[in-house]
């Protein structure tokens, strides 16, 4: 541990953003970090817990919490980021757009306000990349086996690391034309600025991952190519079907999937041209965004800095309870009330909302959403929702953004040419990461469903390992 008494003499806190007027006039990164002084008083606050919870209920990936932060207290930060990418690969990647479950299973939590554990992992890899320590890792040897990866989100590229690592040779196939997955095209700079990718990309390029874009396996490359070529494939193309919105009106042209919404921004962003025509952008329009998890607060952030004139939230689920509720107790991932960067810039937010029906004048524009009121009932089967009479309301508005999450990986071409098994949710049903192929592994979204980075990183890595142990 850091200081003996430091949770009880240093009160936490937490990293600050730029001010809400300054920042929605671009899509720069948000985040303002903390002095190297405060940090080390963070680091301070971890104690001697005994079973630190931290990284064992709450880190997906099992990153070594106390020791790294004892490492920071004393001053040893090189040590603490060699010990952090011991486990994780990108954690300048989770150290922005981690929700932190380490942090609401900290000891300290159970009646204080946890250590700022993701804040110094941030910290740790910034200063990592200053400083030159981190370097790319060759392996002892080489195996003269190949590996096919397809995807490049937080998970392919995980796992093309660790097999690379192994001595193996690795391809990693993108459909897109610049390498990242979610994390290029999903997550908004605002939250992740592309450079950031960029920067890790070229440890990989430096460590032999070597990279295909603009290819779509399944369509550019037969799966009869792949078994030619290599000597086993690692899906993670992640759960890129969204799940739609199947009432009257659907079909109105100005209603968007939120991921077709902050992909094209996000090309945007990166200086790529986009055709007039196919521009989706919020400037002076009410915007009423349905879903209220974080790619739902992703819209409204953007929506914000494209110029709305007035966006709205809906959620379906009740508002949850503002302290830790009984159902989710500590060490769990609690069931509160949380407030994004992107609500705080503005927007109206509504729960126990169901939208039943959109309506326009008889164009091809929508201008009305018709919603109500429901209230859940916990039923012997089940959580049971009922809508509450006379409570039916109309929302004019300009452009919808469906945030509704995502069902499972898209179905079309190579899975479906791979003959593959399926879960039950339609997720790649695996065991041990290895597919009904005995030659096809998986990993990511792409077999637990949509889920954080952090748990598709450590997917990639597990992947990897039991692709190397196959090999």
């Amino acid at each position: 541990m850091g200081e003996t008494k430091g949770f009880l003499k240093y009160k936490r806190l937490s990293a600050g953003h730029r001010p809400v007027e300054e920042r929605i006039q671009d899509f720069k990164e948000l985040n303002l970090p903390l002095s190297p002084d405060a940090i080390h008083q963070q680091a301070a606050r971890c104690m001697d817990c005994g079973i630190p919870f931290c990284h064992g209920a709450g880190c997906p990936i099992n990153n070594s919490i106390p020791d790294m932060n004892e490492l920071v207290y004393k001053n040893r930060w090189e040590e603490a980021c060699l010990m952090l990418h011991s486990t994780n690969n990108f954690p300048e990647i989770t150290g922005r757009v981690c929700p932190a479950p380490c942090e609401t299973a900290c000891t300290l939590s159970i009646n204080d306000e946890p250590v700022l554990i993701r804040h110094i992992e941030y910290q740790i890899v910034e200063r990592g990349f200053e400083q030159g320590w981190i370097k790319p890792i060759h392996p002892l040897r080489k195996t003269g086996r190949r590996v096919a990866v397809i995807g490049s989100g937080p998970a392919g590229l995980a796992a093309a690391q660790q097999l690379t690592r192994a001595g193996h040779d690795v391809v990693v196939f993108e459909k897109d034309r610049k390498i990242g997955g979610i994390l290029r095209y999903g997550i908004p700079d605002f939250k992740l600025e592309k450079h950031i990718i960029d920067r890790r990309l070229e440890q990989l390029i430096a460590e032999g991952v070597e990279f295909q874009t603009d290819v779509n396996v399944g369509k550019d490359i037969s799966p009869h190519y792949l078994q030619k070529m290599f000597d086993c494939v690692c899906l993670t193309m992640g759960a890129g079907q969204p799940r739609d919105l199947n009432i009257p009106g659907r079909g109105y042209e100005n209603i968007f999937y939120a991921m077709q919404y902050l992909r094209l921004q996000n090309k945007i962003c990166s200086g790529k041209p986009i055709n007039k025509d196919g521009i989706i952008s919020a400037k002076d329009k009410v915007v009423v965004v349905i879903g209220g998890g974080d790619t739902g607060s992703d819209c409204v952030g953007t929506a914000r800095r494209q110029g709305a004139r007035k966006i709205y939230q809906l959620e379906i689920l009740p508002k949850p309870p503002e302290s830790r509720p009984p159902d989710t107790p500590w060490p769990e991932w609690p069931r509160i009330m949380r407030t994004s960067s992107s609500h705080e810039e503005g927007c109206e937010r509504r729960w126990s909302v169901c939208t039943k029906k959109f309506s326009g004048g008889g164009g091809i524009i929508a201008e009305e959403l018709h919603g109500c009121r429901v209230e859940w009932i916990n039923k012997p089967d089940g959580w049971k929702m009922k809508e509450l009479p006379d409570t039916d309301f109309t929302l004019k508005f300009d452009l919808a953004l469906l945030a509704l999450g995502f069902v499972h990986v898209n179905h079309e071409d190579l899975i479906h040419n791979l003959g593959l098994k399926l879960d039950s949710r339609g997720n790649i049903a695996v065991s041990n990461y290895q597919t009904s192929q005995p030659w096809i592994f998986a990993a990511g979204d792409a077999v637990s469903g949509a889920s954080l980075v952090v748990r598709a990183i450590n997917s990639g890595r597990q992947a990897a390992a039991a692709i190397d142990k196959w090999l």
